[in-house]
């Protein structure tokens, strides 16, 4: 991935920490109206609200609906820096799995067979005892011979290209989630269900699947970014699980 300039909701989201750090947004003070802030940030609403909750993920600010935003910390929950930061943000590096992925689980349903299948399954499963024994590097591994096996048999040499060449920023955006211990199991639950969608041989709830599996990603990660609406008949995303079952 070559270097790509922060998103205006990047600088949103580190002038907001800034001054919750400096003390200008004490803890416990309540944050301009999201008009005001909008405005002085020379951002879009939408965006706000985009860095808002990724703050909010960080445990520095607490949104009350209809109340407004308050500072709960000064400090950033996250123990994990992104190591990538100067080449590609976080958000953007998962916008662009969800972009790239999404289209290729829908042509990987097309092509797909019983021994890549049974592949993804026996992947699926070596998954989660690597997860359940926190052997967080095998995880991540595991994790992307996963989403690279199904962008393979998609058959668009670019996008395989693209991906590749990224591997370490790759890997570690699918460690990243890995963190939430008490979510640690939730990529097994969804790969199994992009390895159903994909048994089934449906183009659309795979691709649903896996859109859906890496925003969710994003979220344990402490990330939020806006999806368009999927087309009309196709499935709906599942939402992010707050406890693993």
């Amino acid at each position: 991935m070559k270097n790509v300039p922060h998103t205006v909701t990047d600088a949103a989201i580190a002038t907001i920490r800034a001054r919750i750090e400096d003390g200008l947004y004490p803890v416990g003070c309540l944050l301009p109206a999201q008009r005001q802030l909008s405005e002085e940030l020379a951002i879009s609403r939408a965006s706000l609200r985009e860095a808002l909750s990724t703050l909010e993920a960080l445990g520095m600010l607490s949104i009350r609906a209809g109340k407004g935003v308050y500072v709960t910390s000064a400090q950033a929950a996250s123990t994990h820096p992104w190591r990538f930061a100067d080449q590609s943000s976080l958000p953007d590096t998962y916008q662009m799995r969800y972009a790239l992925e999404g289209f290729a689980a829908r042509m990987a349903a097309l092509a797909i067979g019983d021994t890549d299948i049974a592949w993804l399954e026996h992947n699926t499963d070596t998954l989660r005892e690597a997860l359940a024994c926190d052997e967080l590097d095998e995880a991540a591994q595991l994790d992307f011979e996963f989403h690279m096996r199904i962008v393979s048999l998609a058959g668009n040499a670019a996008i395989e290209s693209i991906l590749r060449s990224s591997a370490d920023i790759m890997k570690e955006s699918q460690r990243m989630p890995f963190y939430r211990r008490e979510l640690v199991l939730s990529t097994h639950r969804e790969h199994g269900l992009i390895v159903a969608a994909l048994k089934a041989r449906d183009s659309a709830a795979a691709g649903a699947a896996i859109e859906a599996h890496i925003a969710n990603a994003a979220q344990r990660a402490g990330v939020y970014f806006p999806t368009p609406p999927p087309p009309a008949g196709t499935p709906a995303a599942a939402p992010l699980i707050d406890a693993e079952k």
